[in-house]
């Protein structure tokens, strides 16, 4: 009889359950960073995920025994977020984003961007248009074009990718969140299918890790899929062509804003002419830069 064979004999209640994960996590050195930053907070989130349950489900019921089939099931998930060092999210299919639930698979990255708190602020002072037509370049799941949609009522979206894999998840989260036609998916090779579209906002989280960090992620970073994560030797091949191709598809008061994270050094010593606007968080991140259409015609043209 293996540990969680005798766990199931011996744990019956939510909080049980909580607290052996947490310590089997912390015992094995599992690494953090696709939703959570510590083992407690990884296993209440796995617990009531795989129950169902919310994530502001009443601590008094967490004393609640749970029947034969949830103890399976929480400890098949917990032995494979431990033996394979998959991310949660791709065991629970749940990923979180400004605040929203969205379906992920390992077709697509989990989302965690600081891009967040710039939706839910509604890109105040930046976006001003009353009716902005919005572009989520290199959207992945559709995280980001799905939420400004939610947090912008009268936004139309445009989110795109070049792989057809991350289209269909991102359509899986446009019907689940019903904002079909406002929102729609389109298969691009960055701006390749966007044609004569302008835009008043561009937003993107493209590739941009440095082939030397990607070589040294942690196990559970190996889940996601490649095509989203390394962008050349410096993290930046995708971020040039953007800044060399967005001012065509912005409107005359059109803002690109990408993610470029911890390549972010090495975009500023590439092009130290160019005056980025990094933008700051106040639930931390980095590495977000803001150019407007005049400064990239002035610049990239």
């Amino acid at each position: 009889m293996d540990k969680y064979q005798q766990a199931a004999a011996s744990l019956n209640t939510i909080t049980d359950y909580i607290r052996f994960a947490a310590s089997e996590f912390e015992r094995t050195g599992l690494y953090y960073g696709h939703g959570t930053d510590n083992a407690w907070d990884e296993s209440v989130a796995l617990v009531l995920q795989m129950l169902e349950l919310p994530s502001d489900y009443p601590v008094v019921m967490f004393e609640a025994r749970l029947i034969d089939e949830e103890k399976q099931h929480l400890l098949s998930a917990i032995r494979t977020r431990i033996e394979e060092r998959k991310p949660l999210a791709y065991i629970t299919n749940k990923g979180y984003f400004a605040g929203i639930e969205f379906f992920v698979d390992e077709r697509v990255l989990v989302p965690r961007s600081p891009i967040a708190e710039l939706v839910e602020n509604q890109f105040n002072p930046w976006l001003i248009s009353d009716e902005p037509r919005i572009l989520d370049l290199c959207c992945g799941s559709g995280c980001i074009g799905i939420a400004c949609a939610a947090y912008l009522p009268d936004s139309e979206v445009i989110v795109s990718d070049i792989s057809v894999e991350a289209l269909q998840v991102a359509e899986i989260n446009i019907d689940q969140a019903g904002f079909y036609p406002r929102v729609q998916a389109v298969q691009s090779d960055l701006f390749s299918s966007m044609r004569d579209m302008k835009f008043d906002l561009i937003v993107s989280n493209p590739p941009y890790v440095d082939a030397e960090d990607l070589a040294e992620m942690p196990a559970e970073f190996f889940h996601e899929p490649e095509i989203g994560l390394g962008s050349g030797d410096d993290g930046l091949d995708l971020t040039r062509k953007i800044l060399q191709q967005a001012a065509e598809f912005l409107t005359e008061h059109g803002v690109l804003i990408v993610e470029v994270g911890n390549s972010w050094p090495a975009l500023q010593e590439a092009y130290p002419e160019v005056p980025f606007s990094w933008l700051e968080f106040e639930r931390g991140g980095d590495g977000v830069f803001l150019l407007t259409k005049q400064q990239l015609e002035q610049h990239f043209s």
